[in-house]
Protein backbone atom coordinates (compact mmCIF):
# COMPACT_ATOMS: atom_id res chain seq x y z
CA UNK A 1 0.00 0.00 0.00
CA UNK A 2 1.17 3.77 -0.77
CA UNK A 3 0.11 6.55 0.38
CA UNK A 4 -0.13 9.16 -2.81
CA UNK A 5 1.16 12.77 -2.02
CA UNK A 6 -1.02 15.72 -3.40
CA UNK A 7 2.17 16.22 -6.05
CA UNK A 8 1.57 12.55 -7.33
CA UNK A 9 -1.94 12.85 -7.54
CA UNK A 10 -1.69 16.46 -9.76
CA UNK A 11 0.37 14.77 -12.01
CA UNK A 12 -1.88 11.96 -12.34
CA UNK A 13 -5.33 14.08 -12.74
CA UNK A 14 -4.33 16.58 -15.02
CA UNK A 15 -3.77 15.83 -18.97
CA UNK A 16 0.19 17.61 -18.62
CA UNK A 17 1.25 15.83 -16.07
CA UNK A 18 4.25 13.79 -16.19
CA UNK A 19 3.58 10.80 -17.92
CA UNK A 20 6.11 8.40 -15.39
CA UNK A 21 3.88 9.77 -12.62
CA UNK A 22 1.03 9.22 -13.86
CA UNK A 23 1.88 5.64 -14.73
CA UNK A 24 3.28 5.03 -11.24
CA UNK A 25 -0.48 6.27 -9.92
CA UNK A 26 -2.10 4.32 -12.46
CA UNK A 27 -0.36 0.83 -11.31
CA UNK A 28 -1.34 1.82 -7.82
CA UNK A 29 -5.22 2.26 -8.36
CA UNK A 30 -4.97 -0.69 -10.91
CA UNK A 31 -3.90 -3.02 -8.14
CA UNK A 32 -5.79 -0.97 -5.60
CA UNK A 33 -2.62 -0.33 -3.77
CA UNK A 34 -3.29 3.65 -3.68
CA UNK A 35 -4.51 5.42 -0.77
CA UNK A 36 -4.40 8.47 0.66
CA UNK A 37 -4.93 10.79 4.12
CA UNK A 38 -7.30 14.12 5.54
CA UNK A 39 -5.05 16.38 4.75
CA UNK A 40 -3.99 14.69 0.81
CA UNK A 41 -7.44 15.25 0.16
CA UNK A 42 -8.01 18.79 1.26
CA UNK A 43 -5.42 19.88 -1.09
CA UNK A 44 -6.72 18.12 -3.44
CA UNK A 45 -10.34 19.80 -2.94
CA UNK A 46 -8.76 22.75 -2.41
CA UNK A 47 -6.90 23.20 -5.91
CA UNK A 48 -9.98 21.39 -8.35
CA UNK A 49 -10.01 22.67 -11.37
CA UNK A 50 -13.74 22.14 -12.38
CA UNK A 51 -17.12 19.30 -12.46
CA UNK A 52 -14.23 16.78 -14.05
CA UNK A 53 -11.79 17.18 -11.00
CA UNK A 54 -14.52 17.19 -8.76
CA UNK A 55 -16.22 13.89 -10.14
CA UNK A 56 -12.81 11.96 -10.06
CA UNK A 57 -12.64 13.59 -6.02
CA UNK A 58 -15.79 12.37 -5.05
CA UNK A 59 -15.19 9.03 -7.07
CA UNK A 60 -11.61 8.50 -5.39
CA UNK A 61 -13.64 9.28 -1.65
CA UNK A 62 -15.48 6.27 -2.41
CA UNK A 63 -13.10 3.78 -3.27
CA UNK A 64 -9.98 4.45 -1.40
CA UNK A 65 -8.62 3.82 1.96
CA UNK A 66 -8.42 6.93 4.34
CA UNK A 67 -5.38 6.98 6.51
CA UNK A 68 -5.95 8.65 9.52
CA UNK A 69 -4.41 11.42 11.16
CA UNK A 70 -4.07 10.41 14.76
CA UNK A 71 -1.97 11.46 18.17
CA UNK A 72 0.55 8.96 17.54
CA UNK A 73 0.77 10.88 13.39
CA UNK A 74 1.40 14.05 15.32
CA UNK A 75 3.62 13.15 17.41
CA UNK A 76 6.22 11.49 14.66
CA UNK A 77 5.36 14.89 12.82
CA UNK A 78 6.75 16.62 15.65
CA UNK A 79 10.29 14.00 15.94
CA UNK A 80 10.48 14.90 11.71
CA UNK A 81 10.51 18.32 11.54
CA UNK A 82 12.99 18.88 14.85
CA UNK A 83 15.39 16.33 13.30
CA UNK A 84 15.02 18.19 10.26
CA UNK A 85 15.20 21.49 11.74
CA UNK A 86 18.81 20.09 12.94
CA UNK A 87 20.17 19.24 9.79
CA UNK A 88 19.22 22.77 8.55
CA UNK A 89 16.05 21.54 6.39
CA UNK A 90 12.80 23.60 6.18
CA UNK A 91 10.10 21.47 5.06
CA UNK A 92 6.20 22.67 4.63
CA UNK A 93 4.27 21.25 7.53
CA UNK A 94 2.54 19.18 5.43
CA UNK A 95 4.74 17.49 3.93
CA UNK A 96 6.02 16.57 7.48
CA UNK A 97 2.63 15.34 8.34
CA UNK A 98 1.87 13.61 5.31
CA UNK A 99 5.33 11.37 5.16
CA UNK A 100 4.13 11.00 9.47
CA UNK A 101 1.09 9.73 8.55
CA UNK A 102 2.76 6.99 6.19
CA UNK A 103 5.63 5.92 8.52
CA UNK A 104 2.54 5.71 10.90
CA UNK A 105 0.23 3.64 9.24
CA UNK A 106 3.53 1.04 7.99
CA UNK A 107 2.89 2.16 3.77
CA UNK A 108 5.55 3.82 1.25
CA UNK A 109 4.94 7.18 0.08
CA UNK A 110 4.20 8.09 -3.34
CA UNK A 111 5.51 11.24 -4.58
CA UNK A 112 7.73 13.84 -6.92
CA UNK A 113 8.49 16.08 -4.22
CA UNK A 114 12.19 16.76 -3.11
CA UNK A 115 10.93 16.75 0.32
CA UNK A 116 10.27 13.38 1.47
CA UNK A 117 13.31 12.68 -0.39
CA UNK A 118 15.06 14.45 2.10
CA UNK A 119 13.31 13.45 5.48
CA UNK A 120 13.44 9.94 4.06
CA UNK A 121 17.13 10.63 4.60
CA UNK A 122 16.31 11.06 8.13
CA UNK A 123 15.73 7.60 8.50
CA UNK A 124 13.10 6.55 11.41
Amino acid sequence: MFLVDTSSWIHGLRPEGDPEARRRLERLLEGGEACWCPLVRLELWNGARGAHESRVLRDLEARLLDLEIDAQVWSLGIDLARRARAKGLTIPATDIVIAACARRHGVGLEHTDEHYDALEKLGD
